[in-house]
C-alpha cells in the first residue's frame, strides 16, 4: 500500500471503532448519543466478546441484553441458535450473539468520516511482500 487514502484496517474491532460505528448508526436512526456514553457501550459489549465473534445469550443480564438488542438494531450484532436433541428426547436451543465486523467498519466510516485504524508500522511490510511468498513447503 503506498497511500493510506480510504484505507480501512481489517485488523480487530476496537472499542474506539465500535464506538464510532455506534454514534453513526444512532445518528442514522435521528437519535442522539454523545461520544462518552457510545464509548461506554461499546467497552462494555466488546467485554463480553473478548477475542471471540459471538457470545452465548444465557450470560447475558437483562440491561445487557437491551444494549446487545439496540445494536442489533443497528446491524452490529445479529442472532443465531443452534438446536440438539438431549439424551431424554427434550430440544436443547442455545441463543448466540454474533459481532459482525463488515457492519462495524461501514457504519464507522459513514457519514463523511474517514476512519482509519492505526497500522503499526511493522505490519505494513507485510503489504510489500511477493505473492508467492507464503508458499507451504512440502
Amino acid at each position: 500500500m503506498t497511500s493510506m487514502d480510504n484505507v480501512v484496517y481489517d485488523g480487530p474491532i476496537t472499542v474506539e471503532l465500535m464506538a464510532k460505528a455506534i454514534s453513526n448508526g444512532m445518528s442514522r436512526q435521528s437519535k442522539r448519543m454523545s461520544e462518552q456514553e457510545a464509548y461506554d457501550i461499546a467497552f462494555h459489549v466488546l467485554n463480553f466478546f473478548g477475542y471471540s465473534r459471538y457470545v452465548i445469550d444465557n450470560m447475558l443480564e437483562p440491561e445487557d441484553r437491551d444494549a446487545f438488542y439496540m445494536l442489533e438494531d443497528l446491524g452490529i450484532l445479529d442472532t443465531e441458535r443452534e438446536e440438539t436433541t438431549l439424551f431424554d428426547g427434550r430440544e436443547w436451543r442455545i441463543h448466540y450473539w454474533l459481532i459482525k465486523p463488515e457492519n462495524v467498519r461501514k457504519l464507522a466510516i459513514s457519514n463523511g468520516y474517514n476512519y482509519v485504524e492505526s497500522i503499526p508500522q511493522e505490519a505494513l511490510v507485510y503489504d510489500e511482500l511477493p505473492e508467492g511468498f507464503w508458499k507451504i513447503r512440502e
